[in-house]
């Protein structure tokens, strides 16, 4: 019985250094360029966000944020979305995306109503106002995608980078 057990020991060692093996390999492959690649993919998303915003708010308008949930309730209209459906659409935590429902609402471009298979739940559908607000933001968000994303890139450049990021997408 002891050699049957030292021998499986023997077997789980050798099976567990194989796996800090390929571990290592694959912490090495996190050379300086994708430390620093994936650093600068951060920055820029950043600095595009951030620019996007400050055209926003110099015309006058809310964060893109509002945009997003607009546009997004725009698209299912007249049917709305309950909120987890909402959040799977957006890039917005479960605890942001309430309060910033509550502004919409509270504002009057969305508004809440019971939902019928689910008297506990409720669904979310864009006003007449919001759909007003989203048509008066979209060309100044569309022109700040053009301003400060699209133009830096030329044609096979962009494809290239979809390409990319498709892949990072599915993994």
């Amino acid at each position: 019985m002891y050699v049957k057990l030292d021998a499986f020991a023997c077997i789980c060692q050798n099976h567990r250094m194989n796996i800090d093996n390929k571990m290592k390999t694959k912490r090495s492959s996190l050379t300086d360029i994708r430390i620093n690649t994936w650093a600068k993919l951060l920055r820029v998303s950043q600095y595009l966000f951030a620019n996007i915003e400050a055209d926003l708010k110099s015309a006058r308008l809310p964060p893109l944020s509002w945009y997003d949930v607009l546009l997004e309730l725009k698209r299912v209209d007249p049917k709305g979305l309950r909120p987890f459906q909402l959040q799977e659409n957006l890039l917005i935590a479960q605890y942001n995306l309430s309060r910033l429902i509550d502004k919409l609402v509270t504002a009057g471009y969305v508004r809440r109503e019971i939902c019928k298979q689910d008297g506990r739940g409720h669904s979310l559908k864009i006003t007449e106002s919001g759909l007003d607000l989203q048509k008066q933001m979209s060309p100044i968000y569309l022109q700040a995608i053009g301003d400060h994303f699209s133009v830096k890139l030329e044609d096979s450049e962009m494809q290239s980078l979809d390409d990319i990021l498709i892949k990072l997408q599915n993994h």
